[in-house]
C-alpha cells in the first residue's frame, strides 16, 4: 500500500498535477474552470433528454424513471472518464518521467482526482433530487456517499493498473445496469444465470445497486452488494499497487 502512501507523503507534487489536470481539462472553455462544476449538471441533463424524452425507455415499474437513470449514472461516468484518461496518462507524460524521477503513480491517480470532482457533484445533485422526489430515502440517502467512497477505491486501483499496464502494452487502451433494472431484463427468470453474471461478474454492478438501493428506494443496500463493495475496493487498491510495483521500473523506458 505504499504506492498510495505516497499520495500523503508526496501531496504538494500530487496538489500541483491536479491542478494542472483540471485546468488542462478545461482548458480554451468560456467558464474555465466553473465548468468542472457545471459539466457534470450538462451531461446529467443530456442523458435525461435522450433517454427520458427522445428515447421513450421503459420505466422499469416506477414513473420516477429519470431519477433512476441518474442514481446509476455517477458511478458510470466516474469510471468511464477516468479508466480512458489514466489510461494513456503515463504515456502523454513521458518527457517529464523520462527527466525527473518521481513517484509515478502520482500521474494516473492525480487523473482520477480531477474526474472525482464531477462524480461528487453529481451525487451531491442525485442526493439532494433524492431527498426532493423519494420521501422514504431520507434517512438513507448520506449512505451513498461512503459507498461513493469505495468506489472511487475501486475506480483508481483499476486506473491505476490499466494505466501501467498500457505504458508497456499500448494496446491495453483499446453491460453495466445503467439505464436499466436487473430484475426487469427480458427472460432473467429463465436464466438466473445471465442476471448472476451481470450482477456479479462485472464488478461495476453491486456498487451501483447499492447506491441506487439508498437513493432511489430509500432502503439499505443489499448485504451481498456492500460487502462486494467494500471488497472489491481493497481488492482493486491491491492489485493496482501490484500491478504498478512490477512495472515501475520499466515504465520510464517503455514510455
Amino acid at each position: 500500500m505504499g504506492v498510495y502512501v505516497d499520495v500523503i507523503r508526496y501531496r504538494e507534487l500530487f496538489e500541483s498535477l491536479f491542478r494542472r489536470d483540471l485546468r488542462a481539462k478545461y482548458r480554451g472553455s468560456f467558464l474555465g474552470l466553473a465548468w468542472s462544476l457545471l459539466h457534470p449538471l450538462v451531461l446529467m441533463g443530456v442523458y435525461l433528454l435522450v433517454f427520458s424524452v427522445l428515447w421513450k425507455v421503459a420505466e422499469v415499474g416506477s414513473d420516477d424513471y429519470w431519477l433512476f437513470l441518474l442514481c446509476g449514472l455517477p458511478a458510470w461516468v466516474f469510471f468511464a472518464t477516468a479508466a480512458q484518461a489514466a489510461s494513456r496518462s503515463l504515456l502523454e507524460n513521458a518527457n517529464l518521467i523520462r527527466k525527473v524521477r518521481f513517484p509515478r503513480q502520482l500521474v494516473p491517480l492525480s487523473i482520477v482526482g480531477t474526474n472525482l470532482v464531477s462524480f461528487a457533484v453529481m451525487l451531491a445533485v442525485v442526493a439532494a433530487l433524492s431527498l426532493w422526489q423519494v420521501p422514504e430515502a431520507r434517512d438513507t440517502v448520506w449512505l451513498a456517499f461512503p459507498l461513493g467512497a469505495l468506489f472511487a477505491c475501486v475506480v483508481a486501483g483499476f486506473a491505476l493498473a490499466v494505466a501501467s499496464l498500457n505504458a508497456l502494452y499500448r494496446d491495453v487502451e483499446h453491460l453495466t445496469p445503467v439505464l436499466y433494472s436487473l430484475d426487469q431484463l427480458p427472460g432473467v427468470d429463465e436464466y438466473p444465470a445471465l442476471e448472476f453474471l451481470l450482477h456479479w461478474v462485472n464488478f461495476l454492478t453491486p456498487p451501483i445497486e447499492a447506491m441506487r438501493a439508498v437513493l432511489f428506494d430509500g432502503h439499505l443496500p443489499a448485504a451481498g452488494d456492500a460487502i462486494y463493495t467494500a471488497v472489491a475496493a481493497v481488492v482493486a487498491l491491491a492489485v493496482g499497487g501490484l500491478v504498478f510495483s512490477r512495472s515501475d521500473d520499466r515504465i520510464a523506458v517503455e514510455v
